[in-house]
């Protein structure tokens, strides 16, 4: 009896586990931030040119980013997997993006070996700055995902879910304009730029009583001043603001531009508040998709926390979301350190280049695959999620 597709997909992935782990690594140990992903990048790209691939990079206005493409001979739907490689200022891979970008790929080599007989076409698609700068959407502007029936990636995290809790973000760099001075010969003579920021950031503080508990607002100072005995001229401040969704997200807003606002008022100051170009959505998750991924999850020996418990986890931002709201999208979360290990942590950072990081990495690749392959010889899936979709977007 001839293997099954699911069969020689997870041989195949078991074939490259360990040039998957030894990838996952190297781009833990060489973190590199959004929209200068350039080792990660070309990392990817060369293991994929060893196995038959042949990537474009520099794809949808990115410099760093980059497209593979699996096309069948038989006619099918597309489906888009997606890699993240940026990490954050500090505390490097704390976001364990080496994991995501190195399960995409080993998706990728494992869909490569099931091409002929599979009914569907995959896009690998490496997408940069998920931190900041919001890369899915930028790319998405750019036609990144025209023709997609279907997307994916995961997340490593502290437990496993079919999902990510996920509310919408934008972010907002704030200019306050003074005078300098001499702060002890002439202060009248000055205007206090940092006074400017530090009415602004309590009059956030003062606001975040009165907020939902779904919204989130928080920032931190990047230029205080140079020097104690002289006015601050200018000062920066970074701040994101949270929202469970985009109606939300567009009411809260003002209210923050009225904080920043009244620093300047208060203080004397002019002030430039530059809001991003981009917006974080919260997630649209397909369920019928999700479910399967769940599925082959389990089978590969994880459990999975019911997804009415996953708030109490937290919940973070991901332009994922933005993707979510254009094709059907799952986003779901593997466990590669304990529960009580949050994301954005230093100690995350050790999990995400430890062996629980590498077998996240096979298991994820696995998944993916196998999920993939069930949607491409399933019509009654296919239906199931573009039905879902549709109901989500309001279409039926």
């Amino acid at each position: 009896m001839a293997p099954s597709i699911h069969t020689l997909i997870a041989d195949r992935i078991d074939t490259v586990g360990d040039e998957l782990a030894k990838i996952s690594r190297a781009i833990h140990a060489q973190p590199e931030l959004a929209f200068k992903e350039y080792f990660a990048c070309e990392t990817l790209t060369d293991a994929l040119k060893r196995h038959g691939f042949t990537p474009q990079t520099g794809v949808f206005t990115l410099e760093t980013a980059f497209e593979a493409q699996i096309n069948s001979p038989q006619e099918g739907p597309t489906v888009a997997i997606l890699a993240e490689y940026d990490a954050l200022p500090g505390i490097g891979h704390a976001c364990g993006h080496n994991i995501i970008a190195t399960a995409a790929l080993g998706a990728a080599l494992g869909l490569k070996a099931v091409q002929e007989v599979l009914p569907g076409h995959v896009r690998l698609i490496g997408t940069p700055a998920e931190e900041r700068g919001g890369g899915k959407e930028l790319m998405a502007r750019a036609g990144a995902f025209d023709g997609v029936d279907a997307a994916m990636m995961i997340h490593p995290a502290g437990v496993n879910l079919a999902s990510m809790p996920c509310i919408c973000v934008a972010e907002v760099q704030v200019v306050y304009h003074g005078k300098s001075a001499h702060a002890s010969a002439m202060p009248h003579k000055g205007i206090n730029a940092l006074d400017g920021l530090l009415l602004a950031y309590q009059a956030i503080s003062n606001l975040r009583q009165h907020i939902r508990s779904s919204e989130r607002i928080h920032g931190i100072i990047t230029q205080g001043g140079d020097a104690p005995n002289i006015v601050p001229n200018q000062t920066t401040g970074e701040f994101y603001v949270r929202a469970a969704n985009e109606k939300d997200l567009a009411k809260l807003k003002p209210r923050v531009q009225a904080c920043f606002d009244a620093g300047a008022t208060g203080s004397g100051c002019k002030v430039d508040v530059n809001w991003a170009n981009v917006d974080y959505l919260d997630l649209n998750t397909n369920w019928p998709l999700a479910d399967q991924f769940r599925r082959h999850g389990e089978n590969l020996g994880r459990k999975f926390v019911p997804f009415e418990q996953a708030l109490k986890f937290g919940a973070g931002s991901t332009d994922m979301g933005n993707v979510s709201y254009r094709v059907p999208s799952i986003h779901p979360m593997l466990a590669v350190a304990p529960p009580q290990v949050v994301i954005h942590n230093p100690e995350f950072t050790q999990w995400a280049g430890s062996e629980k990081g590498d077998q996240a990495v096979v298991d994820g690749a696995k998944a993916m695959a196998l999920t993939t392959a069930d949607f491409f010889l399933s019509k009654p899936l296919q239906q199931q999620v573009k039905q879902a979709y549709e109901i989500s977007q309001g279409l039926c």
